[in-house]
Formats: structure tokens, C-alpha cells, sequence
């Protein structure tokens, strides 16, 4: 059985001892599988990698930014955002170790034999992390239920309590 070309790969048994950046640009429709078109990456994926190789180690660094299109949640128009997101990953020449537990960092183990560094299953990975829980449209204007929420705000009654005197305020601070 022959095993299929990664669409993204790094060749890490040519690589000094330095750092090497690399560039790769694809499209949603080629992560076979992967539903990145599904999830609204309809154009260009960048994703730009900085691999820092030194005697026993080297680590990579992704760095994506996709535009995805989305609906607003709240009046269904359409809306194109850019995201961003990033991982880094430690790759160890024949050692087992633990997993350090210090958050987006991930550690593991490289065959001293090891010509490709496959990454394509990170760059999803860190693809669909960046997709944004809510998707609104807050600044447009056409947007209807957010207009009405405005007029609605206007017509509460004069006597509130103190919470939620407290709750508008920290509302508008973060506006």
C-alpha cells in the first residue's frame, strides 16, 4: 500500500542547524476529509513556518491565517473574517519523554532516520481552534436586531437597581 504525499510537509534531513522558514498556501478543498470547506474556509490558507533545527531538537512554529465566511448569528448576514492562529511543537531526536503540561506547547518524538516532518493534521488542527464561537456583525448598520436592541434600551424603565446600573456600566466598557 502506498502511502500518500502529505499536502503539508517539511524535509528535515537537509536542514542545518539554523533557522529555515518556510511558506505554504493552499486551499480548504485540499485537506481531503478534514470539512475545512464546511467550516467556512472558502480562500487562501497561509501558513508560514519557522523550523529551528539545533543538535537534538528542532521546533517548529505555525503560523495560519485563513479568511473565513460566516453568517451573523443574530440577523444572518454575510460576514468575512480574517483569523489568525499559531502552534508550537518540540520534536526530540530518539528521546521518550514526558508531555510538558505548560499549555499550547507539545512535545515529540523523532527516529534519528526521520527524512519529512509531517505537519498537515497541526495546520487543521490549528485552523478549526481559531474559528470564533459567536459570529456578529456589531458594526453594521443594516444589521436589524442589533438596531433594535438600541430602541429597546432606550424604552427601559427609569427605575433600576443596582445591578443593573452595574451590569450597563460594565456593558459599555467594553464596547
Amino acid at each position: 500500500m502506498q502511502k500518500e504525499k502529505s499536502l503539508i510537509q517539511i524535509r528535515i534531513s537537509d536542514l542545518i542547524q539554523e533557522m529555515h522558514e518556510f511558506v505554504f498556501t493552499c486551499k480548504a478543498s485540499d485537506f481531503v476529509g478534514r470539512k475545512l470547506a464546511e467550516a467556512g474556509f472558502t480562500k487562501a490558507i497561509q501558513v508560514n513556518v519557522i523550523a529551528e533545527k539545533s543538535e537534538g531538537e528542532i521546533i517548529v512554529t505555525l503560523n495560519t491565517t485563513a479568511i473565513a465566511d460566516f453568517t451573523c448569528d443574530r440577523c444572518l448576514a454575510p460576514i468575512s473574517k480574517t483569523l489568525t492562529g499559531s502552534l508550537k511543537i518540540y520534536y526530540v531526536f530518539g528521546q521518550h519523554f514526558e508531555e510538558d503540561q505548560s499549555g499550547n506547547e507539545e512535545y515529540r518524538s523523532l527516529e534519528s532516520n526521520t527524512e519529512f516532518i509531517d505537519i498537515t493534521e497541526d495546520v487543521c488542527e490549528v485552523l478549526l481552534l481559531s474559528l470564533p464561537m459567536k459570529v456578529t456583525c456589531i458594526n453594521n448598520p443594516d444589521c436589524k436586531l442589533y438596531g433594535s436592541v438600541e430602541t429597546n434600551e432606550e424604552s427601559l424603565p427609569e427605575n433600576t437597581s443596582s445591578w443593573q446600573e452595574s451590569l450597563e456600566k460594565l456593558k459599555n466598557k467594553y464596547r
